[in-house]
């Protein structure tokens, strides 16, 4: 079992936060944006001058649900002085929505948006076990419910035929001045999403949503990770 779930079954947690999720996922050669997380505004001005701006910053805390819709994230972010008030504003609305939320901080991270969002998840069926979910991101999930499923574990040619039963497919090959997303990369990406399940049975579900990628690579922008109860 993997340190980060023992720790979180240990504690009763799970729904584990942002930062756990990306450095769980990150263990099994999935690539995510770096992200660090701050506990103070100083923190947060420290790791932001290490990264490349604009950057973004979201809440820390699984008792914030809907965190843009509280205020809780922050896009294009262009200088220190942003990151200063923004840790602090952030803190305030968050706080001002639910008192007794429980904040570990903001996660400060750079910002990612040269490419084509995709989405891909993990759900556990009670009757069939666990099953991936790929499909386009963004609007298209939302709008189009453009997805496509199978079942954990996954062989080399599921993960080829994943990525064309999607009714967007020609997206991926560039199609409308989309950029050409390196196919043999996304197989492997969603092989070690099923890798990672099927060694870590303590999973329920996982959310990589969104996968920003283009032709030179693939970046999870953001993780949901929750545990079996």
């Amino acid at each position: 079992m993997h340190k980060i779930i023992n720790t979180a079954l240990q504690e009763k947690r799970y729904l584990l936060n942002e930062i756990e999720s990306k450095n769980l996922v990150k263990s099994y050669k999935i690539p995510v944006v770096s992200t660090k997380l701050a506990t103070s505004a100083k923190e947060a001005r420290e790791i932001a001058s290490k990264l490349k701006f604009p950057l973004v910053m979201k809440i820390v805390s699984n008792d914030i649900s809907h965190k843009s819709d509280v205020g809780g994230v922050v896009l294009d972010i262009g200088n220190l002085k942003e990151v200063d008030s923004n840790y602090k504003s952030m803190m305030k609305a968050v706080k001002k929505v639910n008192k007794h939320a429980v904040i570990q901080g903001i996660a400060v991270q750079p910002m990612v948006n040269d490419g084509i969002e995709l989405v891909i998840g993990v759900t556990t069926d009670k009757q069939f076990g666990p099953v991936l979910m790929f499909g386009l991101g963004g609007v298209f999930v939302e709008f189009m419910k453009d997805v496509s499923f199978k079942l954990i574990p996954l062989r080399k040619i599921d993960a080829k035929n994943i990525l064309s039963e999607i009714q967007s497919k020609d997206i991926l090959m560039g199609a409308r001045g989309f950029p050409k997303i390196d196919l043999i990369k996304l197989q492997n990406l969603i092989l070690n999403v099923s890798k990672f399940v099927q060694d870590n049975p303590e999973i329920e579900e996982v959310d990589l949503n969104p996968v920003i990628a283009n032709s030179k690579e693939m970046l999870a922008v953001d993780a949901r990770i929750v545990l079996k109860q």
